[in-house]
């Protein structure tokens, strides 16, 4: 008799049928299909999970591909939450995909979790992470959290009570957001694509795990991964004395707190990216020249709101209709300035500086 795709985890000992079916009735939300999202997809797919719902704004790069590896350059401009539900109903048709194709916010976050068994957290700034960590302890959710920095990542499973009843969150070892100072530049960093890999697979993992009742978790535990010494070790989480006060305490205070912190430096892109990105979504993409008006030479194939430096902070609202933001000067400086004002205002948008400016437009690439 053949066997079907799942037989090789039913026939695995201490997992069994019930197991299986447990995965098969899961309702999974995966906020963020990058470089963490895209392993923890392939896996949960893979594994059964029934119904995925994944969430996510922004749209495919090419600076991505190194480690969003659901991805190819066919992707390129697409968002990424559609493009995700595309390549994983195209593998397996017998489990429920969601794309939601926008950033998680206080407005849609309340939604989106209570509706889902279990949340893991693939972002990448902190403004989410702490808005994803306080919805999911206000609404009594499991919550799969992972990081990546240069050559580390982190793993934990948050809001599920051990042994003694104790359950922590995030909040217990990061009570508070750091300062824009502490944050480290988003461009200078780097990362290895397969650390994301290496890191996603482990969230996946301890998904699964929580959901069908297999194995120990991370209750209560920081794993932390070490790449350039191949080493792991665990710490244990402790609640904290405050961080319960930091939380908002009821569903309205969430929905009207403002989680508007993110990393300060904003990413740079080709204009070959940029303009891949406008041809694929035309009527929310938008250029913006921060330049002084009499510098030459002009944007002139693209549609292109002229805002100096100067006057960004007075014009800011004109730019609310756009999901793609794209900032430009001559040579790549003031537009990364303009950027991170913008980033700040309208933390739920993909607001990028172009890299080198107009002088590097005819290059393209």
């Amino acid at each position: 008799m053949p066997m079907n795709r799942f037989d090789r985890q039913i026939i695995l000992k201490d997992f069994g049928q019930n197991a299986q079916l447990k995965l098969q009735k899961a309702k999974v939300l995966v906020v963020g299909a990058g470089g963490l999202g895209c392993p923890v997809l392939l896996y949960l797919a893979a594994a059964g999970i029934g119904k995925i719902t994944v969430v996510d704004g922004d749209v495919v790069q090419e600076s991505n591909l190194n480690r969003q590896v659901l991805f190819g350059e066919k992707d390129l401009g697409k968002n990424k939450a559609i493009a995700a539900k595309e390549i994983i109903s195209q593998k397996y048709s017998d489990i429920e995909i969601i794309a939601v194709s926008e950033f998680i916010t206080t407005t849609n976050i309340v939604a989106l979790v209570q509706s889902h068994d279990l949340v893991i957290d693939g972002t990448d700034n902190f403004a989410t992470r702490y808005l994803i960590n306080d919805a999911c302890v206000l609404l009594t959710k499991p919550l799969v959290f992972g990081a990546i920095y240069q050559n580390e990542g982190q793993v934990a499973l948050f809001n599920v009570s051990d042994a003694n009843g104790i359950t922590t969150n995030y909040r217990d070892v990061f009570p508070n957001p750091p300062q824009e100072n502490q944050i480290p530049n988003c461009n200078e960093t780097g990362v290895l694509g397969l650390l994301p890999g290496l890191i996603g697979v482990m969230m996946a993992t301890e998904a699964i795990k929580h959901i069908a009742g297999y194995g120990k978790t991370l209750i209560n535990k920081l794993l932390i991964y070490h790449l350039l010494s191949t080493s792991f070790h665990e710490i244990a989480i402790d609640k904290h004395p405050h961080a319960s006060s930091l939380i908002p305490k009821t569903i309205t205070e969430l929905e009207t707190s403002n989680y508007g912190f993110q990393c300060a430096v904003s990413e740079e892109i080709s204009w070959w990216e940029a303009i891949s990105i406008y041809l694929q979504n035309e009527i929310t993409t938008v250029f913006i020249d921060v330049r002084e008006i009499h510098e030459q030479p002009k944007l002139s194939d693209y549609p292109t709101t002229f805002i100096p430096l100067k006057y960004l902070s007075d014009k800011i609202e004109s730019v609310t209709a756009y999901s793609n933001i794209f900032v430009f000067c001559q040579s790549g400086v003031r537009s990364k300035q303009a950027a991170m004002e913008l980033a700040l205002h309208f933390p739920d948008k993909n607001i990028v500086a172009i890299r080198g400016g107009m002088n590097t437009f005819r290059e393209k690439k």
